[in-house]
C-alpha cells in the first residue's frame, strides 16, 4: 500500500479534529426555511453546491494553491489567501474557512516540514494571511506528495460527506438514504475533478447568489444548530 494513499484518507477524513462539524455552511438555513427537505432536495443543493460554487471556489483554490506548493511559490500562496477573502462574501463562512484552515495547519504543518507551509504558517501568524481551509487542504497534499487528481478527489468527497451529514441530522434522512446519496454521487465527483485539474482563473469566485444569500441570512436564523 502505498502511503500517499493513508495521507489521503487523513487529509480527507471527516472526522479529523479541526471542527468541520460545527458548520453546515448554508444548508441549515435552506432546510429551515423549507427548500431542503427531503433526498431528492437534499440531492438538488449538493449537487448546485459541488457543480455551481465549490467548482468555481473552493476546489479551484485548493488545485491552485497545491500547484503553489509544487512550485514553492509562497507569494502565490499569499495572493491565493487574499483573493479567497475578498470572494467569501458571508461574514461566517469567511471565518469558517479561516478557523478549518488553521486548525488543518495545526495537524500537519509540524509533521511535514515543508518550507512553503511553514512559511504560510508564519504569515498567518503575522496576520498577513487567513489561512483558509482550501489553501490548507491542497497545500499539505502537495507537501504530502499526493497526486493532484486524488487531492481533488478527496477535497470533493470531504465537502459532499460533509453535506450529506448534514442532511441526515437535519432534514433528518434515514442512514441508509444518506448513504445511497453518497454513493450517487461518485460520477459527478470524478467529473468535478477532472474539471478542476486546471482551473479558469477568470472564473473564481464564480457561485451562486442565493447561496451567499442565505449564508448571510444564518446569522439572524431564530435557532442554530451550527456556526455557519
Amino acid at each position: 500500500m502505498e502511503m500517499r494513499m493513508l495521507s489521503l484518507l487523513q487529509l480527507s477524513d471527516p472526522t479529523l479534529p479541526i471542527g468541520g462539524y460545527a458548520h453546515s455552511g448554508g444548508l441549515e438555513t435552506y432546510v429551515q426555511s423549507g427548500k431542503v427537505c427531503s433526498r431528492d432536495s437534499a440531492g438538488d443543493y449538493i449537487r448546485q453546491m459541488l457543480t455551481e460554487n465549490i467548482r468555481y471556489g473552493d476546489a479551484a483554490f485548493a488545485s491552485l494553491a497545491y500547484e503553489a506548493v509544487c512550485h514553492s511559490d509562497i507569494d502565490e500562496c499569499i495572493c491565493l489567501d487574499t483573493e479567497c477573502t475578498a470572494l467569501k462574501l458571508p461574514r461566517e463562512i469567511r471565518e469558517a474557512s479561516a478557523k478549518l484552515g488553521i486548525r488543518l495547519l495545526k495537524v500537519f504543518q509540524p509533521v511535514l516540514q515543508n518550507p512553503v507551509l511553514d512559511q504560510y504558517a508564519q504569515a498567518i501568524r503575522k496576520k498577513t494571511a487567513s489561512g483558509h481551509y482550501c489553501l490548507a487542504f491542497g497545500m499539505c497534499a502537495a507537501a504530502m506528495d499526493i497526486p493532484k487528481d486524488d487531492m481533488l478527489a478527496g477535497f470533493y468527497y470531504n465537502a459532499s460527506v460533509g453535506m450529506v451529514t448534514n442532511s441526515v441530522k437535519m432534514i433528518p434522512l434515514g442512514q441508509q438514504e444518506g448513504q445511497e446519496l453518497l454513493f450517487s454521487l461518485q460520477p459527478l465527483i470524478a467529473e468535478l475533478v477532472e474539471n478542476t485539474m486546471n482551473p479558469d482563473r477568470d472564473l473564481l469566485g464564480l457561485c451562486c447568489t442565493g447561496f451567499d444569500i442565505r449564508c448571510m441570512q444564518h446569522e439572524t436564523l431564530y435557532s442554530r444548530l451550527y456556526m455557519s
